[in-house]
């Protein structure tokens, strides 16, 4: 009786017992595809069932599948999904017929690529804006494809924020830039469009990524080599507003199968011009001032580099990139002086400001990278980096009576500001499969020092004396060691990734000048140090069984370290009644962010989130001597977030259009004393839309344009709307080696940047108007061999792609 309950058990198991399914994927050619992501789905409603990854003979099984009606999905890169017909599985093994893949753009052996990238592409993580092939990017530089893109706010200091939050880390090429404020901005604007390929907005980055940023993360990726052979391209671009601007650049590549040789460089002339209103009312007195600005833009940009394949796995490489940018900067402004109750003007000052500047920017990368296709790789990279800048400015400030006519006093500054900035950076990032899942380890470190000499003179007579009350130098040293670990896996309906990043900081302030003690000038040093350790976890959960209908939850911790520049205590002055001043008691800011996205088949994303961000530090406009300002950073209590964006992508034909819409609500509430609080809510609006037609096969149009509804900038000014709308068109020329372009970018003039403040006593209106109706044209000629190596598929999504980024310099980073 025994062996006949034992026989019915063991044949009950192997009858309920599951089968497999397996088959191959191929291309058209009948080549086995490797690394092919196949999915098995019910027929019903499309749900995932299984996963799978194709070896390196084609080949995929799925094992432990119960029977029912299913369809079998294959995508790889590069090639458009296949799909079986529904099919009926029982209790046999099945082997389903060859899943055939046809390549989008034809042959990819020795072909010119024709297949175009969407102008924005969503992600998980990311918005994407592939700047490449957008016409109305042309003549734009890399701060006004930033004011254009989905999201991004800069007010009139060009400081950026990202759905609604400040503190957002820029990349380029994967590294994080040490500048920030009026710097950043500076530089930014030597980056042309005919650089740039990609704009990622990264609002929910991993543990792998450097923690600061509290906005997240945009990183800027310049365009690089991917074809075979000798290849390059020429460009020229002429713009004009007020002024007339012109652009330049040329690339030359050489890539085979052992190496990789790639170069770029670009010039930018530019003048531009903004009118600026600015009044300010301090107790019984108005200040009434308007202005004109203008920038000179020049500047050099290059980028060299080799890549050496040493085997299948391994890679070598070296990469050099820089810019050497000599802008110069007027601020013509007359301000009337009146008494607020009688409204009389009492006295008019002129000020005539000139500033020379020089921001010259050099970075080296060594990389290596192991990237093994069963899921181990090892990348490192050391990076050096060096910021010579100087600020060369000449402010005479005369002061007329009401008539204009007689001069009353004259009071003129030279003020000579040399910098340098030193960076270094090693890092490690190391990955592997690890319980059916990827487990991530990762470790850097980077030292930053910033030597700042400011020397202010008073001017007497064409005599130079040094005011040394109001001269100062100031170092700041910089050094975080940080390490991280981070693990994803997909289940059967749910895919998890959790990570946890740590990051220790010992910064070094030391300022030096020399103070009036009764009888003679005695040396004067303020110091602080900090050294502190942070924890960041970060985690998200997708839902994906019904990859139509697929629920993320996300999590992250993250940093904002205040700029250096806003630690040194020295006053710098802007004119006779304006200064900018540092904090030394500025604190980091941290924010915690909640998200929930739903992605509906793959193209209807929307995005709530939630953030909480403790010790804000923002822009305040405080009062002095009764009647003068100053601007420095403090930490606001708190800021509270919350923010929903909603995209979509539509394709009919020829024609396509992105839009995106975000909204979110801020809170900012600060306590300073009597009247000196800040209470403010803000709800913020913005739309983006995109839309490009195909026509005539050589031609495309463009329309895009931005609505951005009043908001809070810098957590006291009140801006009001703002909106944009650029038009474009191109024709490919010389069998499709040639473009010309040719768009008019902010159409109706529209860009007006207006604000309001009510901090301390003062009442500000600021009204700024640039030079933003521009007729840009451009012309670019690629030649050489254009044929793309076939790409090796790899598994991951995005964490891959930040490997193949790294093993190439790096193009998305942490």
């Amino acid at each position: 009786m025994k062996w006949m309950i034992a026989l019915w058990l063991v044949t009950s198991t192997l009858i309920s017992q599951a089968q497999q399914i397996t088959g191959f994927v191929k291309d058209e050619n009948g080549a086995p595809l490797s690394g092919a992501t196949v999915n098995l789905v019910k027929a019903n409603d499309s749900s995932t069932v299984k996963l799978a990854i194709t070896k390196v003979n084609g080949s995929y099984v799925f094992s432990g599948i119960n029977g029912g009606s299913y369809n079998v999905m294959a995508t790889y890169i590069g090639f458009k999904p296949a799909f079986s017909p529904a099919f009926s599985f029982g209790t046999t093994d099945m082997t389903m017929p060859e899943l055939k893949l046809v390549k989008m753009t034809g042959n990819l052996a020795n072909v010119t690529i024709v297949a175009n990238k969407p102008i924005v592409e969503v992600k998980a993580d990311k918005m994407i804006l592939n700047v490449e092939g957008t016409i109305n990017a042309v003549g734009s530089n890399a701060l006004e494809l930033l004011r254009k893109s989905p999201g991004v706010l800069l007010d009139q200091d060009d400081n950026i924020s990202l759905a609604g939050k400040n503190g957002v880390q820029i990349y380029i090429d994967g590294r994080a830039t040490p500048l920030s404020g009026a710097d950043l901005a500076n530089y930014l604007k030597t980056l042309q469009s005919s650089q740039i390929e990609a704009i990622e907005l990264i609002t929910n980055p991993s543990a792998k990524y450097d923690a600061a940023g509290n906005a997240g993360i945009i990183n800027i990726r310049l365009k690089k080599n991917k074809s075979l052979g000798t290849n390059g391209s020429v460009n020229a671009g002429w713009n004009i507003g007020i002024t007339a601007k012109y652009n330049a650049g040329a690339s030359l590549n050489y890539r085979n199968k052992n190496i990789n040789l790639f170069s770029t460089y670009s010039f930018n002339y530019g003048p531009t011009e903004q009118k600026m209103d600015v009044t300010r009312t301090v107790l019984d007195s108005l200040f009434d001032q308007r202005g004109t600005i203008r920038q000179l833009g020049r500047a050099h940009n290059f980028k060299a580099g080799a890549d050496y394949f040493i085997n299948k796995k391994s890679t070598i490489g070296v990469m050099l990139n820089g810019t050497l940018a000599d802008p110069e900067f007027s601020n013509y402004s007359k301000t009337y002086i009146s008494n607020s109750t009688t409204n009389t003007v009492d006295r008019i000052l002129i000020a005539d400001n000139s500033n020379d500047l020089k921001r010259h920017n050099l970075n080296v990368n060594l990389n290596y990278s192991y990237i093994d296709p069963a899921g181990t790789s090892l990348v490192v990279n050391a990076d050096h980096g060096t910021y010579d800048l100087n600020s060369d400015q000449f402010q005479p400030n005369y002061y007329y009576d009401p008539s204009g006519q007689v001069m009353l006093n004259r009071v003129i500054y030279h003020m000579y500001s040399p910098a340098k900035i030193n960076i270094n950076t090693a890092k490690a990032d190391y990955e592997q499969n690890f319980k059916k899942g990827k487990l991530s380890l990762g470790v850097k470190t980077a030292w930053v020092k910033t030597d700042n000499n400011f020397q202010r003179f008073n001017v007497t007579n064409a005599i130079e004396d040094l005011d040394k009350d109001r001269s100062n130098r100031f170092v700041y040293r910089e050094n975080i060691n940080a390490g991280y670990i981070n693990y994803n896996r997909q289940y059967k309906t749910v895919m998890i990734q959790a990570g946890l990043r740590a990051e220790y900081t010992v910064s070094e302030g030391v300022s030096e000048g020399l103070k009036w003690n009764g009888g003679n000038y005695v040396p004067s040093i303020t110091s602080f140090k900090r050294s502190y350790t942070s924890l960041f976890p970060s985690a998200a959960i997708t839902f994906n069984k019904n990859p139509m209908k697929q629920w993320s939850l996300t999590y992250s911790r993250r940093i904002d370290r205040p700029a250096y520049q806003d630690l040194n205590p020295f006053e710098f002055k802007m004119d006779e009644y304006t200064y900018m001043k540092g904090n030394v008691n500025l604190r980091p800011q941290y924010t915690n962010s909640f998200g929930v996205t739903h992605t509906y088949k793959y193209k209807l994303n929307i995005s709530l989130n939630y953030s909480h961000v403790n010790d804000l530090f923002t822009q305040i406009v405080d009062t002095t001597e009764k009647s003068k300002a100053f601007v420095s950073k403090k930490n606001l209590a708190t800021q509270d977030i919350a923010s929903i964006s909603i995209s979509y992508p539509f394709q009919y034909k020829s024609y396509s259009l992105f839009t995106s819409i975000s909204s979110n609500y801020s809170k900012y509430k600060a306590d300073f004393g009597t009247g000196r609080k800040v209470d403010l809510a803000a709800f913020g609006f913005s739309l983006f839309a995109q839309n490009s037609l195909k026509f005539a096969k050589t031609w495309t149009a463009e329309l895009s344009g931005f609505f951005n509804a009043p908001t809070i900038y810098q957590g006291s000014f009140k801006g009001k709307s703002i909106y944009n709308i650029d038009a474009g068109i191109s024709k490919q020329v010389f069998k499709g080696k040639g473009t010309i372009k040719a768009a008019v970018s902010d159409v109706f003039h529209t860009m007006r940047f207006r604000a309001t403040s009510d901090f301390a006593g003062q009442i500000m209106k600021i009204n700024f108007l640039a030079e933003t109706r521009q007729f840009k044209l451009s012309v670019n000629y690629r030649f050489g061999n254009n044929g793309v190596k076939p790409p090796k598929q790899r598994t991951g999504g995005a964490e891959e792609e930040l490997k193949r980024a790294q093993q190439s310099g790096g193009v998305i980073g942490n």
